[in-house]
């Protein structure tokens, strides 16, 4: 037997996986009996209320379209029991396969299982569907280096890695039933912990987690701009009264951040005097203009397109029973199985290279961000 020859080529596969940075597995929901010239992919997303929830549907459904495929898709209105009524009649309806955005990713455990009773294979989109062994795939951005975005940017631009501090600082959570929002936070906090303990981060509010797992603590239920506007409002008014300056707040998306500036302008914080350093995320077109206008320091972009392309080729693969391109070694735990995953690289946008990220790639025209 010549087996030097097979092992070699064999080893010479496995080495091409690695570099490749990405892996391919097959359907762990069978979709063998599902015609691709006559399938229907079934599309939930939470929310039409927020801007990236529209662009998302609009984009996916426009994506699978074009390839052929029927697509129905609903929006939630960030409520659970309608984003279950409406997986309810997808499945009644005999979608071929499912694409989930979902509001709260642990209480979809039995609907997800009516799915997979009928053999409907389940991508979970952005968002982990949590303790059911019925989810197949996982595409998303990497969302613990999101937040590590975050916090680098705090440290580095406040120049906390110098010595320099403290500052005051006011922390804000996303929503807790939303499995990112912990990634979002622990991501952030892996960077700004060492400063809190050492006292170069202050919180007049006293409103600091004690561990990462304590941030629903401080979590703004369905990342709502309006609670996230009120809570700030009155950390403000208890908090920083008279000279006690704010210095930078962490806000974990572009919705909160917005509420947060709303109530910071609202106080008679100045762009450019005494406005505070301010995170964000998803790069939404009212915060990018006030990263231009100086009232955001960063959001951290995740181009939402490209986590729709990914999702269709994961769809359309399953619907052929192909492989299905996976990102090694990033398999999440989702409390029951671990779901092949695949993940994509999220960009920091600030006003210095708008131009360069979010006009360049097309998400915005200079002309929406009123740039010449």
């Amino acid at each position: 037997m010549q087996t030097k020859p097979l092992f070699a080529a064999f080893m010479a596969i496995l080495i091409s996986l690695a570099l490749s940075g990405c892996v391919s597995q097959r359907p762990t929901q069978t979709a063998a009996t599902i015609d691709p010239s006559n399938a229907t992919v079934g599309v939930s997303m939470p929310t039409k209320s927020l801007e990236r929830w529209n662009r998302d549907g609009a984009h996916l459904s426009e994506k699978l379209t074009g390839m052929g495929y029927k697509t129905t898709v609903q929006y939630a209105d960030n409520k659970t029991d309608v984003q279950i009524s409406q997986l309810q009649n997808m499945i009644t309806q005999n979608v071929d396969v499912l694409v989930i955005a979902p509001i709260d990713g642990t209480v979809l455990g039995p609907v997800i299982a009516q799915a997979k009773a009928k053999h409907i294979p389940v991508l979970a989109y952005d968002r982990l569907i949590e303790n059911t062994d019925g989810l197949s795939y996982y595409v998303s951005f990497d969302n613990f280096h999101v937040g590590e975005l975050q916090g680098e940017y705090i440290v580095e631009n406040l120049g906390l890695d110098k010595g320099k501090g403290p500052f005051n600082i006011e922390i804000f959570g996303g929503s807790p039933d939303d499995p990112n929002a912990a990634q979002f936070f622990a991501g952030a906090w892996s960077k700004l912990q060492p400063y809190v303990a050492a006292g170069k981060l202050v919180s007049p509010s006293g409103k600091v987690p004690a561990s990462p797992t304590d941030w629903k603590k401080i979590g703004i239920l369905g990342w709502d701009s309006s609670k996230a506007q009120s809570e700030m409002q009155t950390r403000l008014n208890s908090f920083y009264i008279g000279s006690t300056k704010l210095d930078v707040v962490l806000s974990p998306n572009d919705s909160l951040a917005l509420g947060i500036e709303q109530a910071i302008g609202a106080r008679g914080f100045k762009p450019g005097s005494n406005w505070p350093l301010i995170t964000g995320q998803d790069a939404d077109k009212a915060n990018t203009l006030n990263i231009l206008a100086g009232k955001q320091a960063m959001t951290v972009w995740k181009d939402t397109r490209l986590l729709g392309d990914r999702a269709a080729l994961m769809v359309d693969q399953l619907v052929k029973g192909q492989t299905v391109e996976i990102t090694p070694g990033k398999e999440y735990d989702n409390g029951k199985v671990k779901v092949p995953t695949f993940l994509l690289t999220p960009t920091v946008v600030t006003a210095d290279n708008v131009r360069s990220t979010v006009v360049e790639g097309g998400f915005y025209s200079a002309a929406e961000l009123g740039l010449k």
